[in-house]
């Protein structure tokens, strides 16, 4: 008797497999929060969860499971999260680093980046935003809160240009270029400091700046 056999195709079963995670977070509210959230999902395994950087290059060299991701505030006790990533990279070479902290200002997040950070966000980042910032980095991304980006997208943006400077405030630019003090830029023009500090905030303003650091480095090529 012939019979007849008929293959039975089956779907592929995906086996997901939970990301090593590790938390560095001195706050214990913020830290807790941030470990109940996330260990709860089912993407993450929480290997680790340290108080400060030093804490978890202890637990790695003692042999504990290296993370593939590691979520880091920055103002942390002794070692900062910006210092750490490269002594963490030692011991973990596979492990990506995102920064979380209330710092915004565009050299921190541009130090944070060049030291090895793949993301950096703010500690108001909602919870399952966080999450989905670390599953980004897994897919390839560099996840950056919103606040966080326009402070990247001033600091490489070109420098704009001072024509629309007025007169005075083009004096007082050169001055403070020529290391003045805001004392001695008032008693060079003849005008009291707060005067001074007037017209400085207006050219902050047509600059779209927030720092004299950044004003010096705007304008050194225009003006």
């Amino acid at each position: 008797m012939n019979m007849r056999y008929r293959s039975v195709i089956r779907p592929p079963t995906f086996v997901t497999m939970q990301v090593p995670l590790a938390i560095i977070e001195d706050q214990p509210a913020i830290r807790e929060a941030l470990h109940t959230y996330l260990c709860a999902q089912p993407e993450f395994d929480c290997v680790l969860v340290a108080e400060s950087v030093e804490e978890l290059l202890a637990d790695l060299a003692a042999g504990a499971p290296k993370p593939r991701l590691v979520l880091s505030d920055i103002g942390l006790p002794g070692m900062s999260g910006i210092a750490g990533i490269a002594q963490l990279h030692e011991l973990a070479p596979q492990a990506e680093v995102v920064l979380i902290t209330v710092y915004q200002d565009a050299e921190r997040i541009f130090k944070a980046m060049c030291a090895g950070a793949v993301g950096y966000l703010v500690k108001t980042t909602p919870l399952p935003e966080i999450k989905q910032a670390l599953l980004d980095v897994l897919a390839g991304g560099s996840p950056m809160s919103p606040a966080v980006a326009r402070h990247v997208m001033r600091y490489f943006r070109p420098a704009a240009p001072t024509n629309n400077l007025t007169a005075r405030e083009q004096q007082i630019v050169e001055a403070l270029e020529q290391g003045l003090s805001y004392k001695l830029v008032a008693d060079r023009l003849g005008i009291s400091i707060n005067t001074v500090r007037a017209y400085i905030r207006s050219v902050y303003d047509k600059l779209q700046i927030n720092s004299k650091a950044e004003l010096l480095r705007r304008s050194k090529s225009h003006l």
